[in-house]
């Protein structure tokens, strides 16, 4: 009989010991993902990080495991640890994920905090990518080791760590079909890459948002004019951004308009939001660090989840063809291009998504302008298979265990390429997506912090997880 008093008291000794150190330690590396950082190879940044979960997957692997390095021709790096399953497990499998590239700097991190710099404060570990997702890879071992020091019987389990996945994860799909054999088909997916509404109790992520990005392009002239001589006769380049922007959006509500671009939600997750958002309340909203008198969009919990959740949404942000405003003289700027980030509903295709935004904004350009939409690689969005009866008994009985509480299921606005091309390559699969990034732990942002409690109790509620696997 599994006592989770023991696996409590090694998770929260292991994390003391062997995890927390080596976070700190992998904080200080500014392994930015290959989308913004071209040069990964030549600057050794990603190399280093692998070195170090390498060096300690080496050291606290369980026994009989078998660790692989995938160094495929042109792509970031993968590891991929195969734990050998119990005798009785060992005919089924469990893949566990995370990654380990990192969001840029960003800017605004309060003093005393920095992307590269582990500042442990009570709780709260920060430092760019320790929640996102640089715990994944030591809790999945965690929750293993504690599994084997009471000797419960687990799944044959399949860790794969990538470095591609703040990027769209585009080098992940040849990993897979490179280790096909060794992935096998796995009947349990686990990831630790997701968010959390609180920190009281266990969150199952039940979808995620698509999302196109790329750049719009509108110009104007060869090189930029003195504006005195040209304004009046020379349209803006700025001022042509906006009707083509208001094809998309609403300026007023920010509503994406194409009908092309919405889905109908599933009655399932609209009253699952209901469910959340009786619990959160004004949590969803007052999270964030608003300036001022600044209001959200409506001050109803269920609008704002389907908004974040179910919904596409547009920001902008990037820009280019901009001087910095102490070198902004009198010119009529030859051109002005935006990043576009669209936060498309997990059902939408994405390639149909860039198709509509494509043509919406490049077709009859106004005054003849050159207009060009140009985008990155999409992710795709994902929508949970129902779970099965034992799975949401276990998922509830481990955040009751770990949290006293019980679980809660909510959609995610951010995105997880991988997901939704596991859902596709094993579609018998269940999914346990879950993850750290609560309030104001501000992944991809200034001041991002793991919070190490609700990380260890989380820890906790995967190995009862992986436990119950066998058993149902």
């Amino acid at each position: 009989m599994a006592s989770h008093e023991k696996i409590e008291s090694f998770v929260n000794g292991f994390w003391d010991g062997d995890i927390l150190p080596t976070i700190q330690e992998y904080i200080r590396v500014p392994n930015v993902s290959a989308q913004f950082d071209p040069e990964w190879e030549k600057n050794g940044h990603m190399e280093k990080a692998l070195e170090l979960a390498k060096n300690w997957v080496e050291r606290h692997k369980p026994e009989g495991s078998t660790l692989h390095v995938g160094r495929l021709p042109g792509r970031t790096p993968l590891l991929l640890l195969e734990v050998p399953g119990s005798p009785r497990g060992n005919d089924k499998t469990v893949l566990m994920y995370g990654h380990l590239d990192k969001q840029p700097e960003m800017t605004g991190w309060r003093q005393g905090l920095g992307p590269w710099s582990p500042v442990l404060e009570g709780d709260k570990l920060y430092g760019r990518g320790g929640a996102d997702d640089g715990y994944a890879l030591f809790a999945s071992l965690c929750a293993l080791r504690a599994l084997g020091e009471q000797k419960i019987d687990h799944a044959r389990v399949v860790v794969v760590i990538e470095f591609s996945e703040e990027s769209g994860s585009p080098d992940l799909p040849p990993y897979v079909k490179h280790f096909e054999k060794v992935i096998g088909q796995p009947e349990l997916v686990i990831c630790l890459d997701s968010g959390a509404g609180n920190y009281d109790q266990f969150w199952s992520t039940t979808s995620l948002r698509g999302l196109v990005g790329g750049t719009l392009k509108v110009q104007v002239l060869e090189e930029g004019v003195h504006s005195g001589d040209a304004s009046g006769i020379v349209p803006s380049s700025f001022r042509l951004l906006r009707p083509l922007l208001d094809r998309l959006e609403d300026a007023a509500t920010g509503e994406i308009l194409p009908e092309a671009l919405r889905v109908e939600i599933p009655a399932q997750r609209l009253e699952q939001v209901r469910q959340v958002a009786g619990v959160l309340k004004d949590e969803v909203y007052s999270k964030f660090p608003w300036f001022g008198g600044m209001q959200p969009v409506s001050k109803d919990p269920v609008e704002l989840i389907l908004n974040r959740t179910w919904r596409p949404e547009l920001e902008i942000t990037g820009q280019d063809g901009m001087p910095a405003i102490q070198n902004a003289g009198n010119v009529l700027r030859p051109y002005t291009t935006l990043n576009l980030s669209l936060r498309l509903p997990p059902t939408l295709p994405s390639k149909k998504a860039q198709a509509v935004v494509k043509e919406l904004l490049e077709k009859d350009p106004p005054y003849g302008a050159k207009v060009s939409v140009d985008f990155h690689e999409p992710a795709q969005g994902w929508n949970a298979p129902e779970l099965a009866p034992w799975l949401g008994k276990a998922i509830d009985e481990a955040s009751q265990t770990y949290y006293g509480k019980p679980a809660l299921h909510m959609g995610e606005g951010g995105s997880i390429p991988f997901m939704s091309m596991l859902g596709e390559k094993f579609p018998q699969a269940q999914f346990v997506i879950t993850g750290v990034l609560g309030p104001k732990s501000n992944a991809h942002g200034p001041n991002e912090f793991l919070h190490v409690g609700y990380a260890k109790k989380l820890t906790g509620c995967v190995a009862h997880i992986l436990g119950k696997h066998l058993g149902h």
